[in-house]
């Protein structure tokens, strides 16, 4: 297994690229050190169909999503459910008090944590390592970092549901709310069923399957899906749109009453339980 999942790197390699142009949205210092060994090649090789302003635009958005809900709520411990090589914990200006938890598979933590240490990277709040196995029980890690279930928390999952099912998304979603107190937020990205069926994303999707990184899931319907779960959706954008890189989509954004339209949701969402 590689200790820097493909993933991980081509999306480090993607915001390089962006902190690199003119005009960025933001600043990765670090993130073309944490894209090798083969980010900028994985990113060659997917880099169509809008991949690049999609990723950028992501990343702005978790940014902001982070800063609105640690601003205008009483919450002081944030979750990076599969951190992979962010580095926020780096680069954002944190509230004072924050505890922000990088949770990841054991290799990707420490070689991360060597890569940084080599960049000379500083963290700008407390930010605290969890080796843990997303496919299994791993809120004893979480809590063994002191991570405390009793506290409003923000989770951000970014870049993850499109590789489990369906059900294994409505089961981590589940799980984080048997961990999220009153309160609590939640910073999530799909895809949508018509942006797996799409002729124009297959050449992409075909690349993902032959490293191994398939995308299983995709919901058309996100309201519906999260509140399964225990979740509602506080904030709903597509690429494109006001708040989500109005300006950097090089597509149109089609009316939500538009059928089959490949889309590409962004959300922020509240625990409700149920």
């Amino acid at each position: 297994m590689e200790a820097v999942s493909y993933t991980a790197q081509w999306t480090a390699a993607a915001r390089a690229v962006e902190s690199e142009r003119d005009d960025a949205m933001f600043e990765d210092r670090f993130a073309r050190d944490l894209a090798a060994p083969r980010g900028f090649e994985l990113l060659d090789k997917y880099g169509g169909g809008g991949l690049l302003p999609f990723i950028a635009i992501r990343t702005k958005y978790f940014d902001d999503s982070i800063d609105t809900v640690l601003r205008e709520n009483t919450i002081d411990q944030v979750v990076l459910v599969a951190a992979g090589m962010d580095t926020r914990a780096f680069r954002l200006t944190w509230p004072a008090g924050t505890t922000v938890y990088e949770m990841d598979h054991d290799a990707l933590v420490d070689e991360k944590r060597a890569r940084l240490a080599r960049l000379g990277a500083t963290a700008t709040t407390d930010r605290r390592e969890v080796k843990a196995d997303l496919a299994g029980d791993w809120l004893p890690a979480l809590t063994r970092a002191r991570f405390d279930p009793s506290r409003p928390t923000l989770w951000a999952a970014e870049g993850l549901m499109f590789f489990l099912t369906r059900d294994q998304s409505a089961h981590l979603l589940r799980t984080l709310g048997t961990a999220s107190a009153p309160g609590s937020r939640l910073a999530v990205d799909f895809a949508s069923k018509a942006l797996l069926r799409s002729p124009f994303s297959q050449t992409f999707l075909k690349g993902l399957k032959e490293d191994g990184t398939p995308w299983l899931f995709g919901t058309d319907e996100p309201e519906e899906f999260l509140a399964t779960t225990g979740w509602k959706v506080q904030d709903l954008k597509e690429p494109g749109e006001p708040g989500a890189g109005e300006g950097r989509w090089p597509y149109e954004v089609q009316s939500r009453d538009r059928r089959g339209v490949a889309r590409s949701w962004l959300v922020r969402a509240e625990f409700v339980g149920g």
